[in-house]
C-alpha cells in the first residue's frame, strides 16, 4: 500500500527539519560513511515504528540510502509531524501516520508496517513485535531480527522471551550504555522538564515537583526540574532507587504523601496505574499532570474522567478538569509522552547517539542473525565502545589509552 500521509504539500517543511537534524547528528553521519554505504542493505526490507519526527526520518532515510525498503508508522498518535511524514515519504520511505489519527487508523498504520513483510524491525514499545506474535502471525517466518529503542518495550521482550513466545532475536537498543546514560537520563530530562516549562508557561523554581519513578528517565527529570530550582519529591517502590535518590539529596516519600503536597507530578515507571483515583483525590487546586513513560496508561485517566464533572482545552495540550468540590487539575498532553507529544522531543545530538546505536544495532543483526538465539540480546559492549569513541572524536574530544604496563596490570591478579 502507498504511504498514508496527511498533505503531501508539506514535504519542502519537512525536508527543512530534516536537514537541520541531519546537520547536527554526526555520529550516523559517520556510521553512514563507514557502514551503511550504498547497497549494504540492498534487498532487505525495514519495518520501523518510533516516534515520527525529524531525528527518526533522518535515521530512516539513511538505510533507505543504504539500499533498504523502509516501512515507518508513528509510535504515538501525538508525536507525529506531518510535515516530516510527508518529507519522508516524498524521499521514498513508505509512511502510514498522520498526526492525531483515530485509535482505529493509528493501529492500522502499525498493522500496515508488519503488513510489509520486514526482514528486519526496528521497534518502540515493542508494538511491531507484538503485532508480529498475535494477529500478524502470517509474516513472522519472514522477521530475521529486530531491536528495541524503549525501556517499555524490552519489559515486554523480556516477558515474551520468559514464556517461550519470542521467535526471534532482538537487540535490547534501550539497554546500551551509549543509549541508556544519555537518551534515558540526559534526553528525557531535559526534553520532559522543557516541554512542562514551555506548554505551561509557569514558572518552575521553588515548586514541588514529584517525581514518579527513580530509573534513568527518573533520574534525569528530577536533575533537570532541580536545576529549575524545583524542590524535587522522588517516589519508588525499589528500595535500592529511594536510598539512591536520598543520598542525593532528594525527598522520598509514597505517592499518596506526595499527592497532597505537590504541584507538578511526573511519571516515568514504564508501569501502569501510578497516578490513580486515590492520589488525585488529594491533590491540590492547580496541580500538573505530566507523563514521561511510553505508554499513556502512568496517570488514571479514566479516573479522572470519572471523577471529573467538567473539562476543557485551556491552553493548547493542557486539559484542566473540573472536581465536584471546585478543585481543577491539569493533564497535559492527554496523558501520553509529554516531551514528544507536547514539543519537539529530545534534542537533536543525543538522539544521534541513540540512532547510531539503532544503526549499528541492525548492522551486527543483518551480519549475525543466524547464529543469535530467539530471544534478548544486549548489544556488543565493543560496538558500544565505538559508538562512544566516534561520538568523542566528532565533538574534538581525545582521552588518555592504557599503557602495556596498566593493561598487563590489570589482566594479573599478582
Amino acid at each position: 500500500m502507498p504511504s498514508w500521509i496527511a498533505d503531501p504539500s508539506l514535504a519542502p517543511e519537512g525536508a527543512r527539519k530534516i536537514a537541520w537534524a541531519a546537520q547536527h547528528m554526526p555520529v550516523l553521519n559517520a556510521l553512514r560513511a563507514r557502514h551503511l554505504k550504498p547497497g549494504a542493505l540492498a534487498g532487505l526490507r525495514i519495518a520501523m515504528t518510533i516516534h515520527l519526527e525529524a531525528k527518526t526520518a533522518y535515521l530512516a532515510q539513511v538505510l533507505h540510502a543504504a539500499g533498504a525498503e523502509v516501512f515507518v508508522s508513528g509510535s504515538n498518535p501525538l508525536s507525529t509531524r506531518d510535515d516530516i511524514a510527508a518529507a519522508l515519504a516524498a524521499s521514498g520511505v513508505t509512511v502510514y501516520g498522520r498526526y492525531n489519527p483515530s485509535p482505529e487508523d493509528y493501529r492500522r498504520c502499525q498493522e500496515l508496517t508488519v503488513e510489509a513483510g520486514p526482514d528486519f524491525v526496528i521497534d518502540d514499545g515493542a508494538d511491531l513485535c507484538a503485532l508480529l506474535h498475535t494477529s500478524h502471525r502470517a509474516h513472522l517466518p519472514r522477521v530475521r531480527a529486530a531491536s528495541e529503542e524503549t525501556t517499555t518495550g524490552v519489559k515486554r521482550l523480556r516477558a515474551m522471551a520468559a514464556d517461550g513466545t519470542l521467535a526471534f532475536p532482538v537487540i535490547a537498543a534501550n539497554d546500551a550504555a551509549c543509549k541508556r546514560l544519555f537518551d534515558n537520563r540526559f534526553g528525557t530530562g531535559q526534553s520532559a522538564i522543557a516541554a512542562i516549562a514551555s506548554v505551561t508557561n509557569l514558572f518552575l523554581g521553588g515548586k514541588q515537583v514529584v517525581v514518579a519513578g527513580y530509573g534513568w528517565c527518573g533520574r534525569g527529570v528530577a536533575r533537570y526540574a532541580r536545576g529549575m530550582g524545583a524542590q524535587v519529591i522522588v517516589c519508588e517502590v525499589d528500595p535500592i532507587k529511594a536510598l539512591e535518590a536520598h543520598a542525593e539529596g532528594y525527598a522520598v516519600m509514597p505517592m499518596l504523601d506526595a499527592a497532597a503536597v505537590g504541584d507538578v507530578f511526573v511519571t516515568a515507571t514504564g508501569d501502569c496505574q501510578v497516578i490513580t483515583t486515590a492520589h488525585l483525590e488529594r491533590m491540590k487546586d492547580g496541580a500538573i499532570l505530566a507523563n514521561a513513560g511510553h505508554f499513556d496508561v502512568e496517570v488514571d485517566v479514566r479516573a479522572l474522567r470519572q471523577m471529573s464533572v467538567a473539562e476543557h482545552e485551556v491552553r493548547p495540550d493542557i486539559t484542566e478538569f473540573r472536581l465536584a468540590d471546585g478543585r481543577r487539575l491539569h493533564l497535559l498532553a492527554q496523558g501520553r509522552l509529554v516531551n514528544i507529544a507536547a514539543a519537539q522531543g529530545h534534542p537533536v545530538e543525543i538522539m544521534d547517539l541513540s540512532f547510531a546505536v539503532q544503526a549499528r544495532a541492525l548492522c551486527h543483526l543483518v551480519q549475525h542473525h543466524a547464529t543469535m538465539p530467539p530471544g534478548v540480546h544486549d548489544l556488543p559492549a565493543e560496538i558500544d565502545g565505538d559508538i562512544a569513541r566516534l561520538k568523542l572524536e566528532t565533538a574534538g574530544l581525545r582521552i588518555d589509552a592504557l599503557t602495556a604496563s596498566q593493561q598487563e596490570d590489570l589482566r594479573s591478579w599478582r
